[in-house]
This record gives C-alpha cells, structure tokens and sequence, in this order.
C-alpha cells in the first residue's frame, strides 16, 4: 500500500521525502499591454498590485482575483527562506502545469521556459540561489485566449461561455514545489507490467550521467513483505531491468497479485540511486483489444465509464483538493462505473493515484485544439510526448485518446494530410507506449486505433437497440449510420476493432436555472430522470455487440447541467438506484 507521503505528494509516482510546498498566497500582475519583460518585471516589486492563492487560475473564484476577462499576460512573484544546498545536492523547482507558456526566473536569474498547458517542467535552481538564503521567485505566463492552434480542450476562446466550453484556466494551476536532490538522483521512472504473472519492466532514467558508475537497487512490497529485491550498476543515464516476484502465495494463484477495479492491489517500491531515494508502486495488470472486446489482464472486461470534465466551480480545472480528489473518484465508484474518460484534460496525477489505489479504470484524453496546421500538431504532439512520459506508469489507465471528434483534424474526412496526422499520433503513442489501447479520434471519423469509439445522444431505447443490438448491428451501424451527423468509420471496409459508446445519454435536470444548456434533452424531475436513464442504460446493456460505454456526464460544469451530480458533487437522484441502473444485470 502507498505511504501517506504519497496521498499528498504532487507526483506521487515519484514520491521524495522532505519536499516544500510553495502553494498558498503569491503577489500577482496582469500585464495586458506586454510591457513586462522588456521592463524587466522579473526584478521589480512594484508592479505586483495584487495577491493571488497558488495553484488557482485568476479566472477561479478561489484564486482570490476571479476575472474572467481576457488576460494573455500574467505574473507571479514570492519570496521563500531556502539556503543553497550543501555541495553535492541540488534545488529542483517543480511546476505541475501552467497554462499554457512559462518562463521563470530566481532572483532575476532565467531558469526555465516551458510550452504547454498540461505537462510538468522544472528547473535546478542551485545556482541561482542567493547565499543569504532568501530567494525571490518569478513566474510570466502566457495564454492567449485567441489562438486556436493552442491546444485548450473545453476552454472558451469567447469571452463569455457557450454552448459546451467553459470558464477559461490560465498561468499556474496545479501544484508548485521545491526538492532538493543528490547530484546523482532518479529524473523518472516507469514500471510496465507485461503479460507474465508477476513480472514488470522498469525504466530508471537518472538526470546526469556521472562519471563513475552508479548503484541502483529496487525493491518491491506488498504488506510489508519484500517480493522484489533487485541491484545493479549503471553506466549511464537510463536502466531498463525485467523484476520478476517469486513469491510461494502467488505462483498457484497469481490473480491474487493482479489489479483490477474491483482488486486494486498496489505493490509499495522504492528505488535507490546512491542518496536518492523514490517511493513509487506497481499494479500488476495488462490492458489490451481483442476484435470484440477490451481486455483486463487478458480477459474481456465490460467497461462502465463516466465521462468527467474535471472541472470545479471554485476552482476550474485545477483540483480544490487532494481530499476533494479522493470523494470525486470514491463517488464514481459509488455511483456503479467502473472507470472514468477525464474528458478534453490531462489530469492531476493526484487524481489518477487515488484512481489506482482505489480502483478506477482511466481513458485518458489530451486538450484538443481547434484549427489544423503544423504548429498545432506539433504542439499537440508536445504534449503528448510529455504526458505520457508523466502518467504511463498509473495502473489505471486503460488508454489514450488522441483526438475527440475530429477537434484540431476538422477536414479528416476530406483532407488525407489530416488522416496522416491522426494515424501518424496514433502510431507514435504506440510507439512510445505499447502496453495500452490508443484511441485515433473518438466519436466519429475513426481513421485508426484500438478501438472504435461513438457518440450517439438519442434517448430513444428502441433507437439503441436497433443500432447496437448485436455485433451485426453494430457493425452495420459503424459501415452505414450516421448518428453524429458524420460519418463513423472512414475507409473501407468496417474496422474489426472493438465498439464502444463512448459518448451518450446527457439527460439535463436544472429546475429553475436560465444558464442552463439543454442541448441533449431535459428531465423534469428526479423521478424522471431515473426512468428516462434506465430505460436507455436497458437498452445499451441489453446489446451483445459494445464493448461497453460511457455515460455523459458526471457532474454539471458551466451552463452544461447534463451531470449525474450538481456541480458540488451532489447526486440529482438517488445514489443507489443510479448505481443499480449503470451496473445493469449480470454479464
């Protein structure tokens, strides 16, 4: 089991003793005229007008400014007591995301710049601290709200939200923290499962390469209980080493060591690079497609997924909390899903942790952005790359999903460059993680992936069983329907890939609230809305031909009331005959 060190870490899959956390209250400046930098802001105190509580976006009501107005430009500014390491060991300043281009200084000093909204950076700051052990921290972000090469998921580049986009998250919003580390220290890690019972690739990269060789050692618990105990020399920078358990209580019964859902077994591991020591874990599963159906550690599995905006009214995108993270997953569960796609977002590792030591299945979207050029599929691309080197090792995730209904790839259907760019991201998130199902663009136009997935918000019962019924309606469906209003498959013939629906239902019950958007139909009451949900959930469970489904949506974000839950998390009907309609009968 994870230590308590790791409930609270911001990156728990990398977890280090004795961190700083530089959350709380920041001074802060809008700089709408872009004057800052060639002012040179990031020695100045007297521009910073105003104070602002880190890791909540100016737009949020917690971050204590709540303007929502247009504003590309802002600066941060704090002043923290932290002394120059002792020789050997180094400061390491960590961001867990800033939207969407940061630069930062430490005591005027340039120390780092990083493009894109949803990744980490961080900086060794070692030299630029000052002796006497007060430092000055600086941050710019920039954001432009107009540009719609920029990768931004369901932000609104309008002024005011419309439609299905919401109240836009700029500059710093996850957490923000200070490290220091021996020169010779773990830069990051990933435990892959493979196939084998009880057997795990791991890959240790180290931030130098030093100039004797390095002692790694690796272990890894369960209960206390070493199964793991692992110890070799490195050259270089990178390790790549094959951990199998030889354990008495799992050889007859290896499905005791495997996680699931419904068995979310965590192995604790530390790994040790000479002073440096990490705390991670491992959940031994596999994830996989055959032609009809998603596999968990090698067997069909049926997936129930909620599709959530991870979005809060106080806080936007960023978490308001670890704890408020935990009841969000620990509610999913309650509610009778098995999994959850965070939609348009990659989100908070703190939220994926609890996914796997509580048990939640995660397909993993990126940000979308909204117009196809080359600078916006590299971006895409970026952070892509960035993303997955963070969260491939999360037991949870069960997929990527490249692209949302062709957002960023609009032409898909008429422009073959686009089609290369979905299959070439594609290929790449295979390339750079094999073990996972990859998703090519979700909802319609698929063009490549592991699955096909569609969104379909009839709420006519008969309607779903005439279309997904069985395996031949469904693949009926995928060669000729047009539920969407485009095309769900393009080429020729079918792909023989699983089928999901992944997007559906999107039943609104907001009595009384004029903000509201009912763009997918309306339920008067509680009462109405459990027998409008069971008799669609009825039908999409009776069919034989999905590999499963996902509900649209959670909770209420924005004008969008669509959610199983009010936007404080509060249930619109009772709990468990919810539960009892996602869950269906026995398969």
């Amino acid at each position: 089991m994870p230590t308590p060190l790791q409930d609270h870490h911001p990156r728990p899959l990398l977890a280090r003793d004795g961190w700083q956390d530089l959350c709380g209250e920041w001074q802060f400046a809008y700089d709408d005229s872009d004057t800052g930098l060639a002012e040179h802001w990031e020695r100045r105190t007297d521009v910073f007008d105003r104070v602002i509580t880190v890791p909540y976006p100016p737009e949020s009501p917690a971050s204590g400014i709540h303007d929502t107005g247009y504003h590309p430009v802002l600066w941060y500014r704090r002043t923290l007591q932290v002394p120059a390491p002792p020789p050997g060991r180094r400061s390491v300043l960590r961001f867990g995301a800033v939207d969407y281009r940061a630069d930062v200084w430490v005591n005027g000093q340039h120390v780092a710049r990083h493009d894109g909204g949803q990744t980490p950076f961080s900086a060794d700051i070692t030299d630029a601290l000052s002796s006497d052990g007060e430092q000055v921290l600086v941050v710019r972000a920039w954001d432009d709200p107009h540009d719609l090469e920029q990768p931004r998921g369901k932000q609104d580049w309008e002024e005011r939200p419309h439609v299905i986009w919401y109240e836009r998250t700029s500059g710093i919003w996850q957490p923000v923290w200070l490290e220091e580390v021996p020169g010779d220290h773990v830069e990051s890690l990933v435990f892959t499962p493979t196939a084998l019972p009880g057997t795990v690739d791991v890959e240790v990269r180290l931030a130098k390469r030093s100039k004797d060789p390095v002692q790694v050692s690796i272990r890894l618990e369960l209960d206390g209980r070493i199964l793991v105990e692992d110890s070799c020399t490195v050259q270089g920078t990178l390790l790549r080493r094959r951990l199998v358990v030889q354990d008495s209580r799992f050889e007859a019964e290896p499905h005791r060591l495997e996680w699931s859902p419904e068995q979310p077994v965590l192995c604790d591991a530390t790994v040790t690079v000479g002073a440096d020591s990490v705390h991670s874990y491992v959940g031994f599963r596999t994830v996989g497609t055959d032609e009809r159906s998603f596999l968990l550690n090698g067997r069909p599995y049926y997936l129930r997924l909620a599709l959530a905006q991870g979005y809060w009214p106080q806080t936007h995108l960023a978490a308001p909390s670890t704890e408020a993270l935990r009841a969000e997953v620990e509610l999913i569960k309650q509610l009778g899903f098995n999994g959850v796609r965070v939609h348009q977002k990659a989100e908070d590792p703190r939220f994926l942790y609890w996914c796997d030591r509580l048990g939640l299945l995660v397909y993993a979207d990126a940000a979308a952005s909204y117009s196809y050029s080359s600078r916006s599929l590299a971006r895409t691309t970026r952070e892509w790359i960035e993303i997955i080197e963070r969260d491939a090792g999360h037991p949870c995730i069960a997929g990527w999903v490249a692209f949302n209904e062709s957002w960023g790839v609009g032409q898909v259907a008429d422009s073959e460059q686009q089609r290369d760019g979905v299959r070439a991201l594609y290929r790449l998130l295979k390339a750079l993680d094999p073990s996972r199902p990859v998703i090519g663009n979700d909802g319609w136009e698929y063009v490549a992936g592991d699955l096909l997935g569609i969104h379909d918000y009839t709420h006519d019962p008969e309607t779903v069983q005439r279309r997904y019924a069985d395996e031949d309606r469904v693949r009926a469906t995928v060669a000729k329907g047009r539920p969407g209003g485009r095309r769900l498959a393009l080429g020729d013939p079918a792909p023989a890939v699983p089928v999901l629906l992944s997007e559906f239902g999107g039943f609104t019950h907001a009595p009384d609230d004029p903000t509201t958007w009912s763009g997918y139909g309306v339920a008067d009451s509680p009462e109405q809305l459990l027998e409008r949900l069971g008799a669609l959930l009825e039908a999409v469970h009776a069919s034989t031909g999905l590999a499963g489904f996902c509900y649209t949506q959670l909770a209420d974000t924005g004008q969008e009331r669509n959610g199983l839950l009010t936007e404080d998390r509060k249930p619109k009907a009772d709990l468990d005959l919810i539960a009892r309609i996602v869950i269906g009968p026995p398969r």
